[in-house]
């Protein structure tokens, strides 16, 4: 299944008792449709406030009663509008939607104006100053490629790697919206979020571009200024065998 959903009700999107999830307002539904027991997998696990409008998940049931149409109406009537599924598929028995997928793309939106635009405002961080946006691409340059994000990623484990391979980082404008997109095939926690952040006060002329490349040596999260807002992140798609990194 593809779905979208709009993160700002939800603690994330792993089950998590005694708190609203997207995967336990999923599995629930489900669960009750299918008259058995579903559990999710899904290409990018959010955070909290995080968004999503391509986001894959996968989950097993019973043949006879998983009918892709049947399951997209109940789902959407049921968990609508929060959470919204737009394809649904019975895929093959080896597809899973964490481990198939080859890449992930996420989107963080910036509202640059002196005043806030509600209809805008739950789905951009609102940064009143001018931003330098030539600044700010010029230093997301150097991301294109395999380097050590310790002084972006927040360590869940002592012994975990944070290496990741960027293939792709842009800064686009929208009228006044300011759009980072960032490919990878895989993300540490908190990564964009805190590259966004870091952005920021580049466009804000707190931090020079020439100062990113040592930010980054450093491996140490102190320079680094705290996470972007968590409203503001979508997980825009994710790439399967048919959609390879490019």
């Amino acid at each position: 299944m593809t779905i979208a959903y709009d993160g700002s009700g939800f603690y994330g999107f792993a089950s998590n008792k005694g708190v609203t999830t997207v995967a336990g307002t999923l599995e629930e539904s489900l669960s009750q449709v299918l008259g058995h027991k579903v559990v999710l997998a899904c290409a990018g696990r959010t955070d909290r406030g995080v968004h999503a409008l391509g986001q894959v998940i996968s989950f097993d049931a019973v043949e006879e009663r998983a009918d892709p149409a049947r399951l997209m109406r109940a789902v959407n009537s049921m968990c609508g509008p929060a959470i919204a599924v737009s394809d649904a598929v019975v895929a093959d028995n080896d597809f899973h939607a964490r481990f198939s997928c080859l890449g992930r793309i996420y989107r963080y939106q910036i509202l640059n104006t002196a005043v806030i635009n509600p209809l805008l405002a739950g789905f951009c961080w609102h940064v009143e100053r001018r931003l330098d946006l030539n600044a700010m691409r010029t230093a997301s340059d150097h991301l294109v490629g395999t380097h050590d994000f310790s002084s972006f990623c927040r360590r869940n484990h002592p012994d975990q790697s944070l290496i990741r391979t960027v293939h792709k980082a842009i800064w686009e404008q929208q009228n006044d919206v300011l759009i980072f997109e960032i490919k990878a095939r895989a993300f540490c926690h908190q990564m964009v979020r805190s590259l966004v952040a870091l952005y920021v006060s580049i466009g804000l002329g707190k931090i020079k571009t020439t100062e990113v490349s040592e930010i980054t040596a450093k491996r140490n999260r102190n320079p680094v200024p705290a996470p972007a807002p968590a409203h503001g992140l979508i997980l825009w798609h994710a790439l399967f065998a048919e959609e390879p990194i490019k």
